[in-house]
């Protein structure tokens, strides 16, 4: 005879094992991608087909933007190398304007795979194991979330598939993920297309790569005004915070009369 547990016993092994075997083909697919394909979307690589691309593109102008936002989204949503290089690339191929929109959706809809992947492999143990431990952090996470991953996309010297997976564990929604994400990595976007825009052909970004079109101390400038522009957000919030509080509650207070 049966009981109404044994259902619930029974999906907890399947759902594990759901879990790894999920986890299992991500691996297999990001080996494979380095071993047999790590060199196809190099720079170098790719300058040897320039003629081949600009061909395939005056023949297929529709196919070429739907394959190119799949290899994007490929390419983020795995956290395989060649984000860059391919916005640079696609700067270069499609033009400023398009590359932008491109990209922009493509490395945004990267993003969430990464982001979701990450939530539903690793999230449930983590959570599980270190419950207590992080509720506080998720209660502020829910509040200033938002504010968090926009500082962190501005900020290049945290990788963005570090930023997709970490976020994955947190109780942050997707929509908002998508959102923030789409307008926090705009920014390094258009500097990217617009420097694979600039170029005449893709030798000149094999050999100098972004440097070919933004000096050292430009590119400084560029990296200090991201970080600014993250960080003004948190810099604003926590000032309205500092200001409420050293505001006497006398001063706030409507009149009675």
């Amino acid at each position: 005879m049966t009981t109404d547990s044994e259902p619930q016993d029974e999906s907890k092994p399947s759902g594990i094992g759901m879990k790894i075997g999920l986890l299992v083909l991500v691996v297999a697919i990001v080996a494979i991608a380095y071993t047999q394909f790590g060199d196809l979307l190099s720079l170098e690589n790719l300058a040897k087909q320039e003629a081949q691309l600009r061909a395939f593109q005056s023949d297929h102008p529709v196919l070429v933007y739907g394959a190119a936002f799949l290899i994007y989204v490929a390419v983020a949503g795995l956290s395989l190398p060649g984000a860059a290089v391919l916005t640079l690339v696609y700067g270069w191929y499609f033009g400023l304007a398009r590359g932008v929109v491109l990209v922009s959706f493509a490395s945004t809809a990267g993003a969430t795979v990464a982001f979701l992947l990450s939530r539903f492999l690793f999230r449930d143990s983590i959570q599980k194991r270190f419950g207590k431990r992080l509720e506080n952090f998720n209660q502020s996470l829910e509040k200033e979330g938002p504010f968090f991953l926009f500082t962190l996309r501005l900020i290049p010297a945290v990788p963005f598939f570090v930023i997709n997976a970490v976020m994955g564990l947190t109780p942050i929604h997707v929509r908002t993920f998508w959102w923030v994400s789409q307008l926090g990595m705009l920014a390094a976007t258009v500097v990217y297309v617009y420097a694979g825009a600039s170029v005449p052909n893709l030798q000149t970004l094999a050999d100098s790569g972004i440097g070919a079109v933004f000096s050292p101390s430009q590119l400084s400038q560029i990296v200090f005004a991201f970080v600014l522009l993250g960080l003004f957000p948190l810099i604003v919030r926590f000032a309205m915070k500092f200001i409420h509080r050293g505001t006497p509650q006398h001063a706030v207070d409507s009149p009675a009369e």
